[in-house]
């Protein structure tokens, strides 16, 4: 019954509850008139479905002429409000009433958004704007928006579907970090931070980058007591550090079997990694199975946005610059260039009590710790050539990422 009533609605018109009622009601006259002959009950009888048909020719006639338009959306990172915004235009003699307007989004962003209209004059236009708090990475595309009336009398549903292309782009989440030894030390030279070297000068005035407001956990040393006296709230210095024109490639391993939550984390850290390196004058590039390596913001970005675990590969890996490898296998492979470092999200994720006990018996032996399979939460050798961060995908990721080396 739903799927004939559907139908009706989007090709001609489907009875309300009261257009269904009325229609029983007028051909129960026109029974009973057959029966006794009375003239008042043909009459009757006529009169609403008279009225039935004009209730069922106005309402397609109140969504022709309807132009809609799109405004393009501005890209946004997952946590944040998507912002829509439609434009609706009258382009006929008449005034639109009673307009039930749709925007029929993908499931996997979110429901249909729907907005009732009471009036658009003719020649005049809606603004349709709303907003939308977005969960998960991804491009979404989506082409439909829906009118659907029932003026002027309310009988007869009549719904007509209109195409108005859409595209939302959601960049994953980007933590904010204070440091990131993973990245400042990479290369076959470490780079050095401005703060080491301030500290051993005895000064921090020459190297301050910016002042912002304080955040728990910064050192009460890096307080600009003087500005936090001028606004009343305490301000510390973000310092530079030299990266000495080091350049590194952030890769996501497409070969390994991912947990799709692990592989959720990985594309935040490598999000991370890259705003992280881009705010601090490092030049760096992401690497994936299928677009290859790629530098810009807005490209890096997007292509973070898109990917996938497991996609097919089309592009070769550098081999002459480090990488940061991502991936869920241990341990990293040996073709990884001089100076790499690799970051695993492994499936099991061995206990603390475990990883003191593993680092004990290594020290004792060969005075290094390597990573097994279980994984660990500190950095050891997973083969000569990349040193080697377990994550805990359990556990916050923002200061994993800031843990040193």
């Amino acid at each position: 019954m739903k799927r004939l009533i559907n139908w009706l609605e989007t090709r001609w018109v489907a009875p309300a509850y009261g257009g269904g009622l009325l229609l029983g009601l007028a051909l129960f006259f026109f029974a009973a008139a057959s029966n006794t002959m009375a003239g008042w009950l043909y009459v009757m009888s006529g009169t609403i479905l008279a009225i039935l048909a004009i209730a069922a020719i106005l309402p397609e006639r109140t969504l022709r002429h309807l132009q809609i338009k799109r405004q393009p959306i501005f890209p946004v990172h997952a946590g944040d409000m998507l912002v829509v915004e439609l434009t609706i235009t009258n382009m006929g003699k008449q005034a639109k009433e009673l307009l039930q307007i749709t925007d029929m989004l993908p499931y996997v962003l979110a429901q249909p958004k729907t907005t009732v209209v009471e009036t658009i004059q003719s020649e005049r236009s809606y603004q349709w704007v709303y907003s939308h708090q977005t969960t998960q990475r991804g491009v979404y595309g989506w082409n439909q928006v829906q009118f659907r009336t029932a003026a002027p009398l309310g009988l007869f549903w009549c719904r007509r579907s209109q195409m108005a292309e859409a595209q939302a782009v959601v960049y994953p989440q980007i933590l904010r970090l204070n440091r990131c030894p993973i990245l400042d030390e990479i290369g076959d030279t470490p780079h050095v931070h401005i703060e080491q070297y301030a500290r051993s000068n005895q000064s921090h005035e020459g190297f301050t980058r910016a002042l912002r407001p304080y955040r728990w956990g910064d050192p009460i040393r890096l307080v600009h007591w003087r500005t936090s006296a001028r606004y009343g709230e305490l301000r510390v210095r973000e310092l530079e550090v030299l990266t000495g024109g080091e350049e590194v490639i952030i890769a996501l391993d497409p070969d390994a079997s991912w947990v799709p939550d692990y592989f959720e984390q990985a594309v935040v850290a490598a999000a991370t990694l890259f705003d992280y390196g881009d705010r601090n004058g490092l030049r760096v590039g992401l690497w994936t199975a299928v677009a290859g390596v790629v530098y810009p913001r807005l490209s890096v970005l997007t292509n973070l946005a898109q990917v996938r675990p497991n996609e097919s590969m089309t592009s070769e890996l550098p081999h002459n610059l480090p990488i940061i490898w991502l991936t869920a296998t241990i341990p990293a492979p040996s073709s990884l260039p001089e100076g790499s470092r690799t970051i695993v999200w492994p499936q099991q994720v061995a206990h603390p009590e475990n990883n003191a006990s593993n680092n004990g018996s290594s020290q004792n032996g060969t005075g290094a710790s390597t990573p097994s399979n279980s994984g660990s939460s500190s950095l050891g050798s997973a083969t000569g050539v990349a040193n080697t961060l377990i994550i805990d995908p359990t556990q916050d990721l923002t200061p994993q990422l800031q843990r040193e080396l």
